[in-house]
């Protein structure tokens, strides 16, 4: 590896990588706080969190400049383990997700991404850009007309300000600035000390205080489960995402293990376990974050900022990082997505508006794109069964089939369908699959029917045109080819 390509890889431009990171650590706070309260712990789990999550995948993740750190959706999945058990199974359920990450990368169940659709993708971005803007309305709503005017001037800072110069990122000027004249007035606003009280101490390693027996693990399993998927769902999500944005490639799979070891340090830290951020991971490269110093520097930095920094950090107001996550949701959804609604086919369009419908019904990213996925390879085997089709023609006492299009367990029962058995003065059977291509069992075990069939009737069957994957199929699950060429019970 050569000092140019790690210098691209860090910090193409190391004042943009320092800056944009600053940015995200100051956001990360609240909702660090936000997510700690969440999952009923103590504020300085999802802030040891936010920092163990973001050095580490620095570091090992497969993703540049994308942020990983305590987060909503892992949040929800530990409240009922956290009410039941306390913190520490907490912890080790934490250690036992990111040791299953590291297992999923070893599968190499990144590739995974491969089969989900764009529709899915689109949903998913836009269902998080309407979370986010969502989640910001209990800090807006009811709060005062002063903390409207705030928001407002943030937001007229934040678009306003890259017209006059894009040297410091406006999100940051709009932090620092509201604050000081938060601080200079004496504003009676809501601030991030109001969400909970920041910790003045450094993390410490320690092994959770669970008994390491099986019971432990009985009880920690069906969560670390839950995290683990919930996690790398949405990390390779976010990473897809950071790809588009940034015209760059990532690789998946060393960000599933990137996860996994982020979340054991996390675990052994007094940490909760995390996963990637689409809303920070926007500010960073909205801010100019291209590379691995801008997610270092956001997990540092945060770490310098509770500890060091926690009385100033404390009075920041709430509008201020509001104004900042509008934005954010602004700038994550897809508004062109509402123009392709009546240009792209209908069944895309469906799986987009159903995985947004799902995302934001459940406030669970997980069960809306699993729905998106579902969906479009329901849409997908709709689709290949319109082009499958069987005609015939009769010579003399023979009939010739030709076979075309896909088969499998959607066309298997009308390929079977296609023949009549019982057809008069007909002795041979000429099978033609030439245009045709088998791809299951159930499309195997579909054909064994057929010429099984037509045997019992007296009636000689060749198979001809057959291509050498269907061939290989063949010869190694149909029955008819055999000796014993019989259908088994339940085949």
């Amino acid at each position: 590896m050569t000092i140019s390509h790690l210098r691209s890889e860090w910090a193409p431009n190391v004042t943009r990588e320092i800056l944009a990171g600053t940015v995200v650590a100051l956001a990360l706070i609240p909702e660090a706080i936000a997510f700690s309260i969440i999952a009923g712990v103590d504020p300085k789990v999802g802030l040891y969190a936010s920092f163990c999550i973001a050095v580490v995948t620095a570091i090992a993740g497969g993703r540049p400049a994308m942020i990983s750190a305590a987060t909503g959706a892992m949040a929800l999945v530990m409240t009922t383990l956290v009410k039941g058990h306390g913190l520490g199974y907490l912890l080790a359920a934490t250690v036992l997700t990111g040791l299953l990450q590291i297992a999923a990368s070893l599968m190499k169940l990144g590739n995974l991404m491969r089969f989900v659709s764009r529709s899915v993708v689109t949903g998913f971005v836009n269902a998080l850009a309407i979370l986010i803007f969502l989640a910001q309305m209990p800090e807006l709503l009811g709060r005062g007309p002063l903390v409207y005017a705030m928001t407002a001037a943030g937001l007229a800072i934040i678009y306003l300000l890259p017209r006059l110069t894009t040297a410091v990122p406006s999100p940051l000027v709009t932090i620092v600035l509201l604050t000081a004249v938060s601080m200079y007035f004496g504003f009676d606003i809501r601030t991030v000390g109001d969400m909970g009280a920041l910790p003045s101490e450094l993390p410490v390693f320690a092994i959770p205080s669970v008994p390491l027996t099986f019971e432990t693990l009985r009880i920690i399993a069906p969560y670390a489960l839950t995290l683990a998927m919930v996690g790398l769902l949405e990390s390779l999500m976010t990473a897809a995402i950071v790809d588009e944005k940034t015209d760059t490639t990532s690789d998946k799979n060393r960000e599933c293990a990137g996860q996994g070891l982020a979340n054991i340090v996390a675990g052994f830290f007094g940490g909760m376990a995390g996963c990637a951020m689409i809303g920070q991971s926007v500010i960073n490269v909205s801010s100019g974050g291209r590379g691995r110093l801008s997610t270092f520097w956001a997990g540092a930095f945060l770490l310098f900022l509770i500890v060091v920094l926690g009385p100033y950090v404390a009075r920041i107001p709430m509008a201020a990082l509001v104004a900042v996550m509008i934005m954010v949701s602004i700038n994550t959804f897809q508004w062109r997505s509402l123009k392709t609604l009546l240009i792209h086919p209908k069944s895309s369009s469906v799986v987009m508006l159903g995985t947004v419908a799902v995302v934001v019904a459940t406030h669970d990213l997980a069960k809306g794109v699993l729905f998106g996925v579902v969906l479009s390879g329901l849409f997908f085997a709709h689709k290949v069964t319109r082009f499958f089709a069987v005609a015939s023609e009769r010579e003399g006492d023979k009939r010739v089939y030709r076979v075309s299009g896909q088969i499998f367990f959607a066309t298997a029962e009308a390929f079977h369908a296609a023949f009549d058995f019982r057809e008069e003065e007909v002795q041979h059977v000429v099978i033609d699959l030439s245009a045709a291509h088998f791809w299951d069992i159930t499309a195997i075990n579909a054909l064994d029917r057929v010429v099984l069939k037509f045997r019992h009737h007296d009636i000689a069957v060749e198979i001809v045109g057959m291509n050498q994957a269907t061939a290989t199929m063949v010869e190694r699950l149909a029955v008819h080819d055999k000796r014993d060429g019989t259908l088994a019970a339940g085949h």
